[in-house]
């Protein structure tokens, strides 16, 4: 050998050293696309997979269902997945061995987050989960933990987060367009018919809050900057009979910040309510509504400069496509997403403040 060649295959030693684990992992990638994993095959997970299939940075390659017989044909007729890329819960584990799949989508059952992201990890894989993160402060420690020492990245798909309305809307408040911020009332609300596994407490590990009230608590704490300290709560269920048997229907709480904000929010999943946030400051206010949708988010109100009125011409399912973006440039240059896992764990241990509040400790 050459020394020039020795020299050349030195330094490409050494760059492949400093790759991050799924490039050094993966099988050679001719699109470069980041390689998903669908964990679970509902609602949610079809959403993002018809995103992904929008994104010119990420690919659908691998799925895994508790009835993938049933469910996964559709899929691998869509996105081209071969039968060695379709797993059960019970070979999950294998996808550790699999070069196609870089990382996973966890769209499960909220009781059902820890156990499928720690598993990941201990494969190699990168974490994009939804949200809320788990069922309990503790599960989601220990989720950060499993990434962490396994070097994979966590992301909580929080996906209001990666929207440019809503990003502009938090810019505006925090420039001080509508003078000093002041407060927030938000709320979401939509009905759940009985059934469903969201009005079963063991696999959704709370009531409204963890699916609708989430978006509004999320939100105040994104734009506000900080972290509320104080709670207050009250639950009610005011339709009978066995559809609310293990979790409350309606939930309002109210928040105060180490400033002296205040915000005021709720979810329901027996009332039609819409979604919504508005934030007051000294000198105007915004008005989100629809607020928390898949589209049409839009924003109106007065600021310093005079009233504004701003539509998003994004189309559903934008959001998710945005999110998924975000990952794959997190996990290609080393980067700690917006969203991680410590997002997820304020969260969490803000609703259990609520749900302790109300009266309904969620452990």
């Amino acid at each position: 050998m050459h020394r020039r060649d020795f020299t050349k295959l030195s330094a490409f030693a050494a760059a492949a050293t400093t790759l991050p684990t799924w490039a050094q992992n993966a099988a050679p990638n001719a699109t470069g696309k980041l390689r998903f994993a669908a964990v679970g095959l509902g609602g949610i997970s079809d959403i993002f997979m018809r995103a992904v299939s929008q994104s010119e940075k990420c690919a659908i390659t691998g799925l895994v269902s508790g009835h993938a017989e049933e469910k996964a044909p559709k899929y691998m007729s869509q996105f081209g997945i071969p039968q060695t890329s379709v797993y059960n819960y019970s070979t999950f584990d294998g996808i550790a061995g699999n070069p196609n799949i870089d990382a996973v989508y966890i769209g499960l059952p909220n009781s059902m987050h820890a156990e499928y992201t720690i598993r990941a990890a201990k494969a190699g894989k990168h974490v994009l989960c939804e949200k809320p993160m788990a069922i309990s402060s503790a599960e989601c420690r220990a989720m950060v933990k499993a990434c962490k020492d396994h070097n994979v990245k966590l992301m909580i798909a929080y996906r209001v987060h990666y929207d440019p309305t809503w990003i502009k809307i938090r810019d505006m408040v925090r420039s001080g367009a509508i003078g000093e911020l002041q407060g927030f009332q938000g709320g979401f609300y939509g009905p759940k018919q009985q059934g469903e596994w969201r009005l079963d407490k063991k696999l959704a590990g709370g009531g409204s809050l963890f699916d609708l009230g989430i978006y509004p608590l999320n939100a105040i704490r994104w734009i506000a900057g900080e972290e509320p300290t104080s709670f207050t709560a009250q639950t009610a269920t005011k339709i009978p009979g066995p559809r609310f048997a293990s979790v409350e229907e309606s939930i309002e709480f109210t928040m105060k910040f180490p400033s002296n904000l205040l915000a005021s929010s709720g979810s329901s999943y027996g009332e039609y309510g819409g979604a919504y946030l508005n934030i007051c400051g000294t000198q105007g206010s915004l008005q989100v509504q629809p607020a928390f949708f898949y589209e049409g988010l839009k924003f109106t109100g007065r600021t310093v400069n005079g009233p504004v009125e701003e539509s998003s011409p994004g189309k559903a399912p934008y959001q998710f496509t945005l999110e998924a973006d975000h990952f794959a440039d997190c996990v290609r240059n080393n980067r700690t997403p917006a969203t991680p896992g410590e997002e997820g764990l304020a969260d969490q241990l803000a609703m259990e403040a609520i749900y302790k509040a109300a009266g309904h400790p969620v452990a």
